[in-house]
């Protein structure tokens, strides 16, 4: 499985394009904010070859999901989002707004599915399972690919750190409760691949995030 990272918009996100031998792909959080950084991200997919089955976000925050529109209009692939974040996903261009005091100029693409933890995304020979992991927003998720042992935790779980709890709807208790599921339900050496700043393991933060301890 390759896996290809993205560092974008003002919030510095991860925008990550994962793809197999098959040359299908998905893409998880597309953040791409600026003309440069839509740009490298399809010359990428144009490059590679990839055909992108999934466009999915961790949870539905304007900064995982300011680039939707160019997927959808360059591949026509709809996002995907778990079911909690319905709300937030109604109110992107509000988002951009109140958090970016920025006028988005431009519609988001219809949600193409609404995600529950019974879903599966696949692709090529890969498949990703659905962990629900609310706090950060009611609908955060981790994506797991079980056979390559790496989990994409979106906003939930950072390098010694863990997402911000007090945007509308988030909660301190639900998040803690996430990462203790995690610590059951994942093992150690689980590389993790955040929606902010370098990668880690679930055994790494263990051992030293506090938040996990």
């Amino acid at each position: 499985m390759k896996i290809e990272r993205f560092v974008v918009n003002p919030f510095q996100e991860n925008t990550y394009i994962v793809s197999d031998e098959t040359k299908q792909g998905v893409i998880i959080d597309c953040g791409a904010f600026y003309t440069e950084e839509r740009k490298a991200i399809m010359d990428y997919i144009k490059e590679n070859d990839i055909t992108i089955k999934h466009l999915i976000a961790t949870h539905a925050h304007i900064d995982h999901c300011f680039g939707n529109n160019t997927i959808y209009d360059e591949l026509g692939v709809k996002p995907e989002v778990f079911k909690d974040d319905e709300y937030l996903m109604a109110k992107l261009e509000k988002q951009a707004l109140d958090f970016c005091n920025y006028h988005l100029g431009y519609d988001m693409p219809p949600v193409g599915k609404y995600l529950d933890e019974t879903d599966v995304i696949e692709f090529g020979t890969h498949r990703f399972s659905v962990i629900p992991t609310p706090g950060h927003t009611p609908g955060s998720v981790f994506f797991y690919c079980e056979e390559e042992n790496i989990a994409f935790s979106g906003d939930t779980l950072f390098k010694m750190s863990i997402g911000r709890t007090d945007f509308e709807k988030g909660s301190y208790k639900d998040i803690m409760n996430s990462l203790q599921k995690l610590k059951e339900c994942l093992p150690p050496d689980t590389i993790v691949l955040p929606g902010h700043g370098p990668k880690t393991t679930i055994g790494q933060e263990i051992s030293s995030n506090p938040y996990m301890r």
